[in-house]
């Protein structure tokens, strides 16, 4: 076997591997730090988590069948994908249909209880149009600025747009990152994302003076000491957990922040808690498997010659990338609160179902690389003997 087929293999493996260690992780986690919280909202102290684990069995089931299709699938789609998440983003908008929670009115109500957000959908449709488009213009021998960013740019901007509408800043600072990330694996001049990332932190400046509540958050991020039973309370309370953890931490359960001290615990400051009951070695582990997956796709960016594959990888790892480093940025006080989640890992079902589902677009993508076609086949010839 030539080393490039063992390259592919090996990351396919790498890839996989990490998503489901960082998916277990997430579920015990969530089942850690949920109890408390459960228990005062349904009575049932597991609710929270068997939820969780609803939405990964869910996703993983999605995450399978989305890993065994064709690429031609992707392409064929991806127009009605794009139009279909974008009907999402506008129908959560209407007063009597979206649903607002914690001031942010982007839910659809699917059945009871459980909701989608269709912005986590945005992201996805966004990966794979994104791609398809790119793809068939980078078979043009020249291309220009204007062919280059339309309609991709503008679409990116409109997902953009109706997600800030909704009142979700945080979301709309991972789908910039991903229209970037689309573009560097087309081959955009430096440049031209340069200029993007520009406007993208002046808009950031300009939506955060204009909402008091965003402002609150940049000044406790600032010094949390100054409103410590305030905007800066939880600030402080995760780096409470994380100083308690220790090296190896209080042990699995033995959380005393999510016992009503420390506010979404299991969800965008479950690393905190991870912190606090697993210590310094839990989290270096955790980073390191994170660091695998981003490795590992970015290695399926470079390595492919197809150039579906190459934008499709690299803007899912932008956006893994990107919303890793703003959570935990957050957490660890490094950044401003800004309500996302950690990937695969806190507690939020459209969250955890969307990516696992881009994940197996991923792993189609590399399934269907020409090594590891002919790997199958051979492997097929052979059980045939």
């Amino acid at each position: 076997m030539s080393r490039s087929k063992t390259i592919e293999l090996n990351t396919y493996y790498a890839i996989l591997i990490s998503t489901l260690s960082l998916l277990a992780i997430g579920l015990v986690m969530v089942l850690s730090a949920s109890t408390e919280i459960s228990f005062t909202q349904t009575g049932n102290q597991y609710e929270i988590a068997i939820r969780q684990l609803l939405f990964a069995t869910l996703g993983l089931i999605l995450m399978f069948i989305t890993s065994r299709l064709p690429l031609l699938f992707f392409t064929k789609w991806a127009n009605w994908i794009i139009a279909f998440a974008i009907g999402l983003l506008v129908i959560v908008l209407v007063p009597s249909i979206g649903v607002s929670v914690a001031g942010q009115r982007n839910w659809l109500i699917i059945y009871g209880s459980f909701r989608l957000q269709p912005s986590e959908f945005a992201k996805l449709a966004l990966i794979i149009w994104g791609a398809a488009v790119l793809s068939q213009k980078m078979k043009s021998v020249e291309l220009t600025w204007s062919q280059l960013l339309s309609p991709v740019y503008w679409v990116g901007l409109l997902i953009t747009a109706l997600v800030v509408a909704q009142g979700d800043v945080g979301t709309a600072l991972i789908i910039l990152p991903i229209v970037l990330a689309l573009y560097y694996a087309a081959g955009a001049p430096l440049i031209l994302n340069a200029a993007n990332a520009l406007l993208g932190v002046l808009a950031i400046a300009v939506l955060t003076l204009q909402a008091p509540y965003r402002m609150q958050r940049w000044l406790s991020w600032r010094d949390p000491a100054a409103d410590p039973e305030g905007a800066g309370w939880q600030i402080i309370q995760g780096q409470y957990a994380l100083a308690e953890g220790g090296i190896f931490g209080l042990g699995l359960g033995a959380s005393r922040q999510k016992w009503g001290w420390l506010p979404a615990a299991h969800t965008d400051f479950i690393f905190a808690v991870i912190g606090e009951e697993l210590g310094l070695v839990g989290t270096f582990f955790v980073l390191f498997l994170f660091l695998v997956i981003i490795i590992s796709i970015i290695t399926v960016a470079r390595k492919t010659k197809n150039y579906y594959t190459r934008i499709y990888a690299t803007g899912l790892a932008g956006w893994i990338l990107i919303q890793s480093v703003i959570n935990l940025g957050g957490v660890l006080g490094l950044l401003p609160i800004t309500g996302v989640p950690l990937p695969l890992i806190s507690y939020g079902g459209s969250s955890l179902i969307f990516i696992l589902i881009s994940i197996g677009g991923l792993l189609a993508c590399v399934r269907n690389e020409p090594a590891l076609k002919a790997k199958r086949q051979k492997a097929k010839v052979s059980s045939k003997k």
